[in-house]
């Protein structure tokens, strides 16, 4: 299995604050990536969330925000209720002109156990709907 982490960035025709917005307010959150009952961009903070496998199976998230600056950068772990292994999730946001590029890395990927909903390859499909598609439709709407 691939020590690499996963890596995905995007370009949205949008400005920094609004990306920012969308992956740190839960109501926003709520309407590309996941439904959190909770979520602060600080330090500290705890959260989970459920989310789904490839053959329906449902997996409990736990997750800690180790990083925030805001407009700049948002890291928190991701592990998995019942399961091995803990990861760490960043978001990083650079200002283009109008545009904003976001860099998203998932590494430690390598801590979960064997199994197809923990390979780097579901990651992969997860990350690009979510960023390359989600967040983008979100942010670029008017």
């Amino acid at each position: 299995m691939s020590h690499e982490p996963f890596v995905i960035e995007r370009t949205y025709k949008a400005p920094i604050a609004k990306v920012w917005q969308a992956i740190t307010d839960k109501d926003k959150m709520k309407q590309w990536y996941f439904d959190l009952s909770a979520f602060e961009a600080r330090p500290g903070f705890t959260f989970s969330f459920p989310g789904q496998g490839h053959k329906g199976e449902q997996y409990i998230h736990h997750c800690e925000v180790r990083e925030a600056i805001p407009n700049k950068k948002l890291s928190y772990s991701w592990a998995y209720e019942n399961y091995e292994g803990s990861s760490l999730v960043t978001f990083e946001l650079f200002e283009e002109g109008a545009q904003t590029r976001l860099r998203l890395t998932h590494e430690g990927l390598d801590t979960f156990p064997r199994h197809p909903d923990f390979a780097k390859e579901s990651f992969a499909a997860g990350w690009t709907e979510l960023i390359g598609k989600n967040l983008k439709a979100f942010v670029e709407q008017a």
